[in-house]
């Protein structure tokens, strides 16, 4: 399973540099100095290898070894990196997006939807729940998520009284 890690937004400047918009919670480990990436973008792949990167308004402003002036960096506009997730340590804390993104959500005993996305917000995750085909938004608490079985692809909701009424 590959995951999107990144979006060129724009060009900067006028050295080639670019601003990627990230997509995931592991991007800023991909892009790294050294790195080669995958770039797709109208249907073509190619290479990419990052020469430089700093953080610029919540992106990351990326200089490639093969983008050596603005017009280069230009024609980079809506491409997109993909790359393999990252291996978790079996004692590591927490979960990336991805992993819970697709699992399916069982409330009651039943099961009710799934999870179709994570919002991050400072002090936690917040789950987005298609439940029972509406979209419900649950924190990613142990008092509302008790239950989760990412190799089982499922996670138990026992959220508050009318939480899932809203």
């Amino acid at each position: 399973m590959e995951l999107q890690i990144g979006r060129v937004v724009k060009s900067h400047g006028v050295k080639g540099e670019v601003a990627v918009e990230l997509l995931a919670d592991e991007s800023e480990e991909h892009i790294v100095p050294g790195a080669v990436l995958t770039g797709r973008q109208a249907g073509k792949e190619r290479q990419l290898t990052v020469k430089a990167v700093r953080p610029h308004q919540k992106r990351l402003l990326v200089t490639f070894e093969e983008v050596p002036d603005r017009t280069a960096a230009d024609s980079l506009r809506g491409m997109k990196f993909a790359a393999e997730p990252l291996e978790r340590d079996d004692d590591s804390e927490g979960y990336y997006n991805h992993e819970l993104i697709g699992l399916n959500v069982r409330h009651d005993g039943d099961e009710v939807g799934e999870v179709t996305g994570v919002m991050d917000t400072p002090n936690r995750k917040i789950l987005e729940i298609d439940y029972r085909g509406k979209e419900v938004l649950v924190p990613f608490v142990m008092d509302f998520v008790p239950e989760l079985d990412v190799e089982e692809g499922f996670l138990t909701i026992t959220p508050p009284e009318g939480l899932l009424d809203v």
